[in-house]
């Protein structure tokens, strides 16, 4: 577990987000308020471990055929998280060697690991945005320094919408980010919800937006297709992340998923 000093900016005094999935995922970049909260969470409902995998996982499989298969060479990964295994870029580049990343994240312990550790390949290249969500103005302003918005772009929205409770901002930000984005592009959405586990989910939700985190929202499969408006969603639809393509069937997670193509 981290014990260096943190970096400028980072508040270990209250549970973050990236570090704990960070410290779901097994990695070292998180402090005892987020170990507290994340093991206590981890008591209510052992299965946030595996939802927590196997999110991942899925991130991996939508990236690889993106790249592999439809042809994608651009990424915006917004609330990109803490770089662990097979992040992004390394996915994307390991189908297509010059695929250009752009991460994007509010979190500034985020942003320090980010510039020392996501490295690409000679013929691509990723770049960092310190923004949040919420603007999306500026994360499109930074995109175009590093993509050709002009070309496809696969949108990620990994994890992220479920902190923006409000529907009413949740919506349009999408809208917007989609709109800028030419016809070919992609938007790939993994959201929570409490199809699975119902009533405690809900509980760790309770107990999520008491610890001082970023307050959190879980959505119904049809809330998550909203985000797919206008847009061709691919098979298997909005599904359980366990069940998007997967190489090995696996039990249904409170965290669904989808992609769309933008026509």
């Amino acid at each position: 577990m981290s014990d260096q000093a943190p970096a400028p900016g980072v508040d270990t005094t209250v549970p973050q987000v990236a570090r704990i999935w960070n410290y779901w995922l097994g990695g070292k970049d998180n402090f005892p308020v987020d170990r507290e909260i994340g093991d206590r969470i981890l008591r209510m409902l052992p299965d946030v471990a595996r939802l927590a995998r196997a999110s991942r996982l899925y991130l991996n499989r939508v990236v690889w055929f993106l790249a592999a298969e439809a042809g994608v060479r651009q990424f915006i990964d917004i609330g990109a998280g803490l770089p662990t295994v097979d992040n992004t870029h390394e996915v994307a580049q390991r189908a297509a060697p010059d695929s250009r990343i752009v991460y994007v994240d509010n979190d500034p312990m985020v942003l320090a690991h980010a510039k020392a550790l996501l490295t690409s390949t000679p013929e691509g290249r990723t770049a960092y945005c310190h923004a949040d969500l919420r603007d999306p103005e500026r994360i499109l302003e930074a995109a175009a320094e590093t993509l050709d918005l002009g070309e496809p772009v696969a949108l990620m929205l990994m994890g992220v919408l479920e902190f923006v409770p409000d529907d009413d901002e949740a919506y349009p930000i999408v809208r917007r980010l989609v709109d800028a984005l030419t016809p070919g592009s992609y938007l790939a959405v993994c959201d929570g919800t409490n199809v699975v586990h119902g009533a405690e989910s809900d509980r760790i939700v309770e107990v999520w937006n008491a610890s001082g985190n970023a307050p959190l929202v879980l959505r119904t499969p049809e809330g998550i297709a909203r985000f797919f408006e206008g847009l061709e969603i691919l098979r298997p639809g909005v599904v359980p992340v366990t069940r998007w393509r997967p190489e090995h069937p696996s039990d249904d997670v409170d965290a669904y998923g989808a992609v769309g193509r933008k026509l």
